[in-house]
């Protein structure tokens, strides 16, 4: 029998202990996976070539504010901008206020948004379509999969934020590198129906040249309004998706104490069952130090068996969590709010080197005190 076998069998020589330990490990392991997918995606996450060249310009008090649409030329005046899109976001209910039936819904301008927003592909006979109809829509093809929408239907939304309900009737279909879970209308229909806003929009996305370029575009369109009646608050897209997470409470804080729970409580539901075996075999532990295993050896083995347990459990949890993200994310309630929430790459790595830490952290206090035991005592050991 190898030292390899010998640890392996050993892990699991109560099996009901060993299995139990398993789970609740793969189970605080799952959760962790899931908060630091969430953290990644949240804060990590840069997104896509074109959104690194993307500003948001939004009034500087909040974005409940309006801007007015003679901004637009402005902006589109300062150097380094290759495109200005006025967006309003809509915030209406389909059907119900139910998760499922929650989407993204913005207002603009069917002849420049897809200049600004370049990742979106459709085809062009559906953006003609489009362009042409004052009461169409383009929606995305992961939103329109889930609803069963095809060209031609009908949407109608009921206005919370305008007093308005728009009869929408979906004129394309666009894909992205990530789902957006949105759909975009005419915003002349809300001037149409609501001429209070007519002339007023919600806020600016800027397309710049290169990425390089967005902080001095930011600095420069808020230089440009700063003394207007209604300043802008301009930042880069990441940043602005950052700051409506922010609206939320501190986020950060949340998932790292939620994290930093999930490790002691997995230290503690590990390092009970490990320092339980280990006093369940002194007597074996003499057996082997007077076969010739000296107090490292004994030391290894017993760590390679805690670790053994952990990364098993680390492991299962870790798929546990990528199967459950990707099963949330293609669900009716879990999509719009879980989309582009992935398990990665390092993601994996560091929740198994947390796992292993785990078990190296829950094995070296018992295995240690279990080497130095003096062999006559624990022979005569009675347990």
């Amino acid at each position: 029998m190898t030292l390899t076998s010998f640890v392996f069998k050993n892990s699991f020589r109560s099996r009901r202990r060993s299995l139990l330990t398993t789970l609740s490990i793969s189970f605080s392991l799952l959760l962790l996976t899931i908060m630091l997918a969430i953290w990644g995606a949240f804060y990590f996450n840069q997104g896509s070539t074109e959104s690194a060249q993307r500003l948001i310009s939004h009034h500087r008090v909040s974005l409940s504010f309006f801007l007015p649409e003679a901004y637009r030329e402005k902006i589109r005046a300062v150097p380094g901008v290759k495109q200005v899109v006025s967006e309003t976001w809509f915030g209406g209910l389909y059907k119900d206020d139910k998760p499922e039936n929650l989407f993204a819904q913005f207002a603009t301008d069917p002849q420049e948004i897809l200049k600004v927003q370049t990742e979106l592909q459709i085809s062009p006979d559906q953006v003609e379509a489009w362009q042409h109809d004052p009461a169409g829509t383009i929606v995305d093809a992961q939103l329109a999969r889930k609803h069963g929408w095809k060209i031609g239907d009908r949407i109608f939304l009921k206005g919370t934020l305008l007093p308005v309900n728009p009869e929408l009737t979906i004129r394309g279909i666009f894909t992205a590198q990530e789902p957006t879970e949105s759909i975009f209308f005419n915003r002349s229909y809300i001037d149409a129906a609501f001429p209070p806003v007519k002339g007023l929009i919600g806020f600016y996305a800027i397309l710049g040249d290169s990425p390089e370029s967005v902080p001095r575009i930011a600095k420069e369109v808020d230089q440009l309004f700063r003394n207007s009646p209604r300043p802008t608050k301009t930042e880069s897209e990441k940043v602005f998706q950052l700051s409506l997470i922010a609206t939320l409470g501190n986020v950060k804080v949340f998932i790292l104490s939620i994290c930093a729970a999930v490790v002691f409580t997995t230290l503690l539901v590990s390092a009970h069952p490990v320092a339980m075996s280990i006093r369940e075999r002194t007597r074996e532990i003499a057996v082997l130090r007077t076969l010739g295993f000296d107090r490292q050896k004994v030391l290894k083995l017993f760590i390679a068996e805690s670790i053994t347990l952990s990364l098993i459990g680390g492991l299962l949890g870790c798929l546990g969590g990528w199967v459950l993200l990707v099963a949330l994310a293609h669900s009716p309630q879990g999509g719009t709010f879980l989309a582009g929430v992935k398990v990665t790459v390092s993601t994996f790595t560091i929740a198994l080197v947390i796992a292993l830490a785990v078990g190296l952290l829950s094995g070296s206090v018992p295995s240690y005190n279990a080497s130095r035991r003096n062999i006559v005592d624990g022979l005569r050991h009675i347990g």
